[in-house]
C-alpha cells in the first residue's frame, strides 16, 4: 500500500515593497504645536481619518493655547493626544487642571507624558513616572497612554541606557496592571539598524508595549541638522552628515523613503517587530509630510477629504 504524497505548501510570497511600505504607514500619527495648527487651514484635507494628531507643549506656551488647538482637532474629527511633559508642570493641582481642561473642554482621553526636556522642574514633577503615581490619568479615564522611548539614548537622563530600560521596565509592569492601553512613543531617528537592535533589546528585557516609531517627515537638510543635534539624536545622525558631504544632494530636501523602506522590509519578514505604527515629526511643515505619506503609503495616505468629499 503505498503512502499518497503530501504537496508541500510553498512559501508565501514577500509583499512588494509599495505594499511594505503601506502597512508600515497604516494609522501614522502626526505631532503640531499650536503655532504650527493655525497655519492648517483644514486637517481633513491633509490626514487620513482617525489619524492621532499629538500636540507638542514646548515650553512658555500657556496651555489655554494648548486645550484650544485640541480643541480645533478634534473637532475636525481627529483624536488627540497632548504632551504631559513632567518638568513643566508645578504640581498635582496643575496635573489635574490640565486633565480636566483637555477632557471638559476638547474630550481628549489619550496623552503622552514625557519628562519634558528642561533642565530644571518648574515644580514637583522630574518624569513621566511620578505622573502616572498620581492616579489622576486613571481616575480621568484616559483610555491610552503613550511613554517616551529613545533608540539611540538619551544624553540629559543620568545613567544612560541602564536607567532608559529600568524606566520602560517599570512603566511596562504599570502597564499590565492598567486598563488604558500603553504604547513607547520615540525620539525620531534616521536609520534603521540602530532601530531593529532597539527593538531587540526591549524584547530581550521583557518589554511588550508596541512602538510607535519617531521619523522626520520631509524637510530641508539643515533643519533637520539643527532639529537633530537639539534633540539629542545619536548614531544615526551620520545619515545627514554624509549627505551634507555630497554637494550633489546639499540642497536637496530630505526624504525618509530609505529609513522607511529599510523598516517596512524588515517588518515584512518579521511580523513580531515591535515597531506597530510610524509616528511623524513634521520638521519641515504638515503639509509637506502628509503629502510625501500620501504619494508613498497608497491607501493609508489618502486624506479623509479624499474619501468623504
Amino acid at each position: 500500500m503505498s503512502l499518497l504524497p503530501f504537496a508541500r505548501r510553498k512559501p508565501a510570497a514577500p509583499p512588494s515593497p509599495e505594499a511594505a511600505m503601506e502597512s508600515l504607514l497604516a494609522g501614522f500619527s502626526i505631532e503640531v504645536m499650536p503655532r504650527t495648527a493655525e497655519k492648517v487651514e483644514d486637517f481633513r484635507a491633509l490626514l487620513p481619518a482617525g489619524t492621532r494628531v499629538y500636540v507638542a507643549h514646548i515650553e512658555g506656551t500657556p496651555i489655554e493655547d494648548m486645550v484650544r488647538t485640541a480643541r480645533r482637532i478634534a473637532a475636525e474629527g481627529f483624536p488627540v493626544m497632548p504632551h504631559f511633559p513632567a518638568r513643566l508642570i508645578r504640581d498635582r493641582a496643575e496635573l489635574a487642571d490640565w486633565i480636566a481642561r483637555y477632557q471638559g473642554e476638547a474630550g481628549v482621553d489619550q496623552a503622552l507624558l514625557l519628562g519634558g526636556g528642561v533642565a530644571t522642574p518648574a515644580g514637583d514633577f522630574d518624569n513621566s513616572m511620578q505622573l502616572i503615581e498620581t492616579g489622576l490619568f486613571d481616575r480621568a479615564g484616559f483610555r491610552r497612554l503613550h511613554v517616551a522611548g529613545h533608540p539611540e539614548g538619551n544624553r540629559d537622563i543620568p545613567g544612560g541606557e541602564t536607567a532608559l530600560m529600568d524606566a520602560l521596565r517599570w512603566k511596562q509592569d504599570y502597564a499590565n496592571r492598567s486598563d488604558a492601553a500603553f504604547a513607547i512613543t520615540t525620539q525620531f531617528c534616521f536609520e534603521a539598524a540602530p532601530v531593529i537592535a532597539w527593538a531587540q533589546a526591549l524584547h530581550a528585557a521583557g518589554i511588550a508595549m508596541p512602538v510607535h516609531l519617531g521619523i522626520a517627515g520631509p524637510a530641508k537638510l539643515q533643519t533637520l541638522i539643527k532639529f537633530a543635534i537639539a534633540c539629542g539624536v545619536g548614531p544615526s545622525l551620520r545619515v545627514l552628515q554624509k549627505r551634507a558631504m555630497d554637494v550633489t544632494k546639499l540642497l536637496l530636501p530630505y526624504e525618509p523613503a530609505d529609513v522607511l523602506s529599510d523598516l517596512a522590509a524588515h517588518k515584512a519578514a518579521h511580523p513580531d517587530f515591535a515597531v506597530a505604527q510610524v509616528h511623524f515629526f513634521p520638521l519641515g511643515g504638515i503639509g509637506a509630510t502628509a503629502i510625501w505619506a500620501r504619494d508613498h503609503g497608497g491607501a493609508a495616505g489618502r486624506p479623509a477629504a479624499a474619501i468623504t468629499g
